[in-house]
């Protein structure tokens, strides 16, 4: 709760600093009704509005993923890194094979389900990005 009265209270100062820089800002010779200074005052002064929302009315306070969730993230993280270093090298199908297939024990532990995940999602995502899309993918190392 603090923390978003904290950001509202930025947001005021940020929006405050902003207004004054459009301020400076000198009016053109084309009479507009936007002009060059008026748009930097809408939208300074929605700022404005949102920040001194946000300092009058915080949200709840958050309510955290468990200690397990955020090791799941957290391997997810680890996979999809994997994947992208091992793409180059290994070719699509294998290194998304193994990817699929490890993201989908993580969603649901099933080892049966997650290597027919991996399989078929690998070669057909490398059937439609290879042949329906036209990128060029290699499908394995050699």
């Amino acid at each position: 709760m603090t923390g978003d009265r904290y950001f509202g209270a930025a947001v005021l100062a940020i929006t405050g600093f902003y207004l004054y820089g459009a301020s400076t800002i000198p009016t053109g010779f084309l009479p507009d009704p936007v002009g060059s200074r008026t748009f930097p005052y809408i939208l300074g002064g929605l700022g404005f509005l949102c920040g001194f929302l946000i300092l009058l009315r915080p949200d709840d306070p958050p309510v955290w993923p468990s200690s397990s969730i955020v090791l799941k993230l957290a391997l997810a993280a680890a996979i999809m890194y994997g994947f992208a270093e091992t793409l180059q090298p290994l070719g699509f199908i294998l290194p998304s094979a193994v990817t699929t297939a490890l993201l989908s024990y993580l969603i649901a532990p099933n080892i049966l389900h997650s290597l027919i995940a991996g399989g078929g999602l690998s070669v057909g995502l490398y059937v439609i990005l290879k042949h329906g899309l036209g990128l060029g993918l290699s499908a394995f190392w050699f």
